[in-house]
């Protein structure tokens, strides 16, 4: 089977490419989806940490259609798409900063109920598409790496909120979504840190294949 081997390609693999397309485009549109779900409660209810994770939605949405489009490309431009990726994934990043900075002039409590309510669906959500991509994590590169590395942060990122839900109920304090706000700017851009070295490598990779071309 197919999921076993680390090794295989995309690209040699008709049946494997298209699993996986038929795999991020579903990842895509379940983001898609909850995206204007979170950004609709983050917005009614003043919620940083909640709005920084709705950008995040939008950003899976692009960086899986991007795998979906880009899978047919070669090793040097699959590096470049790697690249890209890298750089939306730090688009959440400076959303909650800037979020970040306008909610400490004015530390608000976000309505905890809804801010519980909304990062469990979110947890559903983003451990489905985690379990959908782990699958095809060794088989496309930078691109899937991106793609399975966002998901997964995300799922710690929904607990996180889950938890700072219950401690602002319990403190009646705006700065915990502040705090949490902050540690998603960290974690996206360790995640983008991750898949920009992967391109590397395989630009790395595709450098030295068209080197032994040139020998050949």
């Amino acid at each position: 089977m197919c999921d076993n081997d680390v090794h295989l390609d995309p690209d040699a693999d008709p049946t494997l490419r298209r699993r996986l397309r038929t795999a991020v485009l579903a990842v895509a549109l379940l983001n898609l989806a909850y995206f204007f779900v979170e950004i609709g409660v983050a917005v009614g209810i003043g919620s940083v940490s909640l709005f920084a994770d709705s950008v995040d939605f939008l950003e899976d949405t692009a960086v899986n259609l991007l795998i979906f489009v880009a899978l047919g490309f070669t090793l040097r431009w699959r590096s470049v798409m790697g690249k890209v990726m890298a750089v939306i994934i730090c688009v959440p990043a400076v959303a909650a900063a800037v979020s970040l900075i306008l909610k400490a002039g004015n530390p608000e409590p976000p309505d905890p109920l809804s801010l519980t309510v909304t990062a469990g669906g979110a947890v559903l959500v983003n451990l489905a598409c985690a379990l959908i991509l782990a699958r095809f994590r060794e088989h496309g590169g930078s691109m899937t790496t991106a793609a399975f590395l966002a998901a997964r942060n995300d799922v710690l990122v929904n607990v996180a909120i889950i938890v700072m839900g219950l401690i602002t109920a319990a403190t009646l304090s705006g700065w915990p979504d502040i705090v949490l706000g902050a540690i998603i700017i960290v974690l996206n851009v360790s995640a983008a840190k991750e898949v920009w070295e992967a391109a590397e490598n395989e630009n790395l990779a595709a450098q030295a294949m068209a080197g032994d071309l040139d020998d050949d």
